[in-house]
């Protein structure tokens, strides 16, 4: 079973959170930031480089100093004030109808490496290892990783009584997403959210910010191996994740968009094509995937749907049943010659939440050749590519909204 603790957040005060809080560090790129951060932003902790004039390297010493400098000056300034007690809280993102609700807590270090915080893809050694200088520098994780669980009644019923109440933030960012936020304050109750986890639950499952996990992990065994009286309940053995249950996270579609067709012409890439799929032409009008194993196709101004043969894939195989796996298998492999989807520069992946509009657009616009659009995974292929100790294809899974960094940090000590 998980093992979870409540923490004494650092955050802000009620009248400053539309200040304070910001987009992840990896969604805005440092000129972005720059023009998007005010005074109080906590982008000038998550990305210093953008104090300086010209804007600094993000790996420079001096990026660094910045960061813990300004990190104590927020705290000085009361814009970041910590907690008096340890408690757990519930963080709810509204994107057009749908919401989710979290529980905002500190999972362990132990369980990422003994495998009871489960992943389904791969790191990437220089980003782990960046991000495990800005936990150590700050002694803190400053923004949360991004889990999710197995459904749970109980659970979900102490959640739908805290978010009846009053919030203690709720604003709408400049996505127009609305975020809000609670605070447990009963002593009770998170006792009783400890016990549920500790007993029932029996898995987390990264959904976003493998980075910031592995590199939490990293940071919690640095501090283990320095502490000769290590016991494991150190504040440092623990990380900030906001974890929600299964059934109401979304996984949007991840799209795939390829300059060349590798030396053939239009006539000889849709004769391949039809060796491995049912090719219908559609019209100008975007056509959507109807379900798992069919594809939509843009080329030359023109909409397709692709529907896998029966024979192609695999659905008793977590890995080959994943319409990534197939596309890359039988269009980008075999047709386009792409072996290697995180280092050829001959493709380029799209979010869902740009809409299929955006691949037309590259497209028609002659920077890219042709594009694919895929029928999302389920969170259920998520847990059962992760319960198999699988890793998915690059590029596979997009969650929105991000988690909004700012509402809570956790202090290492």
């Amino acid at each position: 079973m998980v093992r979870v603790k409540p923490f004494a957040a650092i955050r802000p005060p009620k009248n400053l959170v539309t200040e304070v809080a910001a987009p992840p560090y990896d969604v805005l790129n440092s000129e972005e930031a720059k023009a998007m951060a005010g005074e109080k932003s906590l982008l000038h902790i998550t990305k210093p480089e953008i104090d300086f004039n010209p804007i600094a390297g993000e790996h420079e010493q001096r990026t660094y100093d910045k960061a813990v400098e300004n990190f104590k000056l927020w705290k000085e300034r009361g814009w970041l004030v910590r907690e008096e007690k340890e408690k757990y809280y519930v963080y709810a993102q509204t994107m057009g109808k749908r919401t989710q609700y979290g529980i905002v807590l500190c999972a362990h270090t132990d369980d990422y490496a003994n495998g009871i915080i489960k992943k389904h893809e791969l790191t990437r050694k220089e980003k782990e290892d960046d991000r495990m200088v800005h936990v150590r520098i700050q002694n803190a994780n400053i923004e949360p990783v991004f889990f999710a669980f197995k459904d749970h009644a109980e659970l979900g019923e102490i959640i739908a009584k805290t978010a009846a109440g009053e919030p203690e933030y709720k604003f709408v960012d400049e996505n127009n997403f609305t975020h809000t936020f609670w605070v447990i304050n009963e002593d009770a109750v998170n006792a009783r959210i400890t016990e549920i986890f500790t007993k029932d639950i029996d898995a987390f499952y990264v959904a976003d910010g493998h980075h910031r996990t592995a590199a939490a992990a990293r940071v919690g065994a640095e501090k283990k191996a320095q502490n000769p009286h290590h016991t494991g309940n150190e504040e440092y053995n623990f990380f900030m994740a906001v974890c929600f249950p299964q059934s109401q996270l979304a996984i949007i579609d991840y799209n795939r968009v390829v300059k060349d067709l590798n030396g053939l012409s239009t006539q000889e890439f849709f004769k391949a094509l039809e060796e491995d799929f049912v090719v219908e032409r559609k019209s100008s009008e975007i056509y959507h995937p109807e379900g798992l194993h069919n594809f939509s196709m843009y080329i030359e101004g023109v909409w397709y749907s692709l529907t896998a043969k029966p024979g192609r894939y695999n659905d008793n195989d977590p890995i080959g049943v994943l319409d990534v796996t197939i596309l890359s298998n039988l269009v980008l492999d075999k047709i386009l010659g792409i072996k290697d989807l995180r280092t050829s520069n001959r493709i380029d992946f799209v979010g869902g939440i740009r809409g299929l509009e955006e691949l037309s657009r590259r497209v028609d616009s002659g920077e890219m050749k042709v594009a694919f659009a895929l029928y999302p995974v389920s969170m259920q292929q998520l847990i059962n590519i992760a319960d198999t100790g699988n890793i998915m294809p690059p590029k596979t899974t997009w969650f929105e909204p991000k988690l909004r960094s700012g509402l809570a940090i956790h202090s290492l000590d």
